[in-house]
């Protein structure tokens, strides 16, 4: 039986093959008193002999990646998916508040196969092609959960706070949010667009779990805040 080993916020909690692990508000793995989050949401069981990840939750949804971030998914209330990797990373927002836990297993029954990249080292992600300032948009949601080390838990910045960061106004930084948004959604990027009473917040929160999931942003892309900006501020983006 392969071993799997669930880590969050520097600690490892081992998984036990013959009782299911739960995440929540309470559980195997507290995560915090956070109202927004269910009590159970996520829960790591065996059945016959495969690992599964499965949504217990009514509301909330996690995205769901391996460790290259080559394969993604989205697990809504109700759906699971088998943990075929050797990293699965799971992040998910709960309120204000974005999680991210690592799920190791021993003896995964999925292993990618590494191939040669040839060219100029230029890549396009997915297929949207970003402009600089969409690019710093996303980075400014994102820096919380960028800058701190490993697994946890961190605040999604207000868009007024995000559009302080980067010296912008808050009505051209909702206006950028819009178009991002909207190239996502014309790629299949569930959560993108909707009418709920909390649809601001909760896009942002999808587009942070999304970015940083599917590395469209990454630590290393942080300088990209503090650089000299060529972007001009007429663009329309």
């Amino acid at each position: 039986m392969t071993a799997v080993t669930v880590e969050f916020a520097g600690e490892y909690f081992p998984v036990e093959p013959d009782a299911a692990f739960t995440v929540g508000r309470e559980g195997d793995l507290e995560l915090d008193d956070n109202l927004f989050l269910h009590r159970h949401f996520l829960e790591i069981a065996n059945d016959d002999g495969l690992w599964w990840l499965t949504n217990v939750g009514t509301r909330l949804s996690a995205t769901v990646t391996d460790s290259a971030g080559g394969v993604q998914a989205w697990l809504a209330p109700g759906a699971r998916l088998p943990l075929v990797f050797e990293r699965t990373t799971v992040v998910f927002t709960a309120g204000p508040t974005t999680y991210e836990l690592t799920v190791h297993a021993d003896e995964p029954a999925f292993r990618a196969t590494r191939r040669e990249i040839e060219g100029d080292g230029a890549s396009t992600i997915g297929a949207v092609p970003l402009t600089e300032s969409q690019k710093l948009l996303i980075l400014a949601l994102a820096e919380p959960q960028l800058r701190r080390d490993g697994t946890g838990m961190s605040e999604i910045p207000s868009s007024s706070k995000a559009a302080e960061r980067l010296g912008w106004t808050v009505t051209r930084f909702n206006r950028k949010l819009d178009n991002v948004c909207d190239k996502l959604d014309r790629i299949g990027v569930p959560g993108m667009r909707g009418g709920q009473r909390n649809f601001a917040t909760n896009r942002r929160a999808r587009l942070v779990e999304h970015a940083v999931a599917s590395r469209l942003v990454t630590r290393e892309d942080l300088a990209l805040l503090d650089a000299p900006r060529s972007e001009p501020e007429g663009e329309l983006d």
